[in-house]
């Protein structure tokens, strides 16, 4: 079980948007929503996990608090670790059981 005392890393979360380019066109790109405190538990094991790491692509489980916020983020946006600047595309998107925690399957090395 994760506490409110492993959230070590800091996180935000980008929505897709489009964007104007200045020339009556548009283009797609993103826009920061929030900012919160996160858990990481890097994969490891199994043959697909395996095979993605040879891909150069990390999958893990990022784990939230539940909150009006979190609670909102949908499979399309992205996960940004502000301090190192990684991308996650999300995944999957599943409460805990005790419904405190959002567990949120990503992967880093995803182009999208």
């Amino acid at each position: 079980m994760i506490g409110a005392g492993k959230l070590h890393h800091r996180i935000a979360f980008d929505k897709p948007v489009d964007q104007s380019d200045g020339q009556g066109g548009t283009v797609n790109g993103w826009q920061e929503q929030f900012q919160c405190r996160a858990h990481y538990r890097f994969l490891r094991g199994g043959e697909s996990v395996q095979a993605a790491r040879l891909e150069g692509r990390q999958p893990l489980v990022i784990t939230v608090r539940s909150s009006s916020e979190t609670r909102q983020v949908k499979t399309e946006w992205h996960i940004r670790d502000v301090r190192t600047g990684t991308v996650f595309q999300v995944k999957a998107i599943n409460p805990t059981e005790d419904r405190r925690f959002i567990e949120i399957l990503a992967e880093s090395g995803v182009a999208g």
